[in-house]
């Protein structure tokens, strides 16, 4: 079973979602995008210009300590003309880790070091957002989504989601549906922490995950597997936190 996505007519979908959602969530509000010069955040970012108009979307670059590919985001925002701020984590990173570390007695795991940016950057993200009338656009993708491939309270935090039913490779499409740079739309994905690509942290590529995910079709059983546990233990991050009913009368 194969499956056709129709470009256009989800750009326009998408588009009236997104002012839909600001009509009642949020009228007159800005969108505020982290922009990391990847196609999640040029995509969204751009979705939110065809939508809201330049002047109400804001770009946030938030390198910590020093980006290689800050020209990248530089780039986008100058080419979609919307507004931006720089808000550097590096020295609240530096900070939280040593406080932490100092509270443990010794140093932070590998996972608390590589989810900490993230969870810093939406924090300035809400702070921009807060100061500005806005609203934070979260950039995760259905792929990612489905094994969990985010930051709980980081990148996978956010008031409204233009790509949480996405896929990668459909993402792409829409990037370069809306005439962004190519370069840009096509980077290798890669969450900027521990020097790997997405693909590599992950043990297999968007482009089965997103066949397995539209067809159901995946011809490597272990990769099957793989994917599978993957999204049955990372199911909890896309559920709201639960909480306790008491049976009161």
């Amino acid at each position: 079973m194969e499956y056709k996505f129709d470009v256009r007519k989800t750009l326009v979908e998408v588009v009236q979602w997104i002012r839909d959602w600001f009509e009642e969530n949020g009228n007159g509000c800005n969108a505020v995008i982290g922009i990391s010069g990847g196609k999640d955040s040029s995509v969204v970012a751009a979705l939110c210009v065809e939508a809201l108009g330049r002047d109400r979307v804001i770009g946030v670059t938030m390198p910590n300590g020093v980006q290689p590919d800050i020209d990248d985001s530089i780039r986008l925002i100058r080419h979609l003309g919307i507004r931006s701020y720089n808000v550097n984590i590096g020295a609240a990173f530096d900070a939280m880790k040593a406080e932490v570390e100092d509270a443990l007695g010794g140093p932070v795991s590998d996972q608390t070091r590589i989810n900490l940016a993230p969870r810093l950057r939406m924090t300035a993200l809400y702070a921009v957002s807060q100061s500005n009338n806005g609203r934070v656009a979260n950039t995760c993708n259905l792929s990612e989504d489905w094994v969990g491939y985010s930051t709980r309270y980081g990148d996978a935090a956010g008031d409204f989601s233009p790509l949480g039913g996405l896929t990668v490779q459909e993402v792409v499409a829409i990037g370069k549906e809306l005439g962004l740079p190519v370069d840009l739309v096509e980077k290798t994905p890669s969450d900027g922490l521990c020097g790997k690509t997405d693909e590599d942290n992950l043990g297999f590529t968007y482009a089965v995950l997103d066949r397995y995910i539209r067809t159901g079709v995946c011809e490597d059983p272990s990769t099957k597997e793989l994917i599978d546990r993957k999204h049955r233990l990372n199911l909890f991050k896309l559920k709201p936190i639960p909480h306790f009913n008491p049976s009161i009368g």
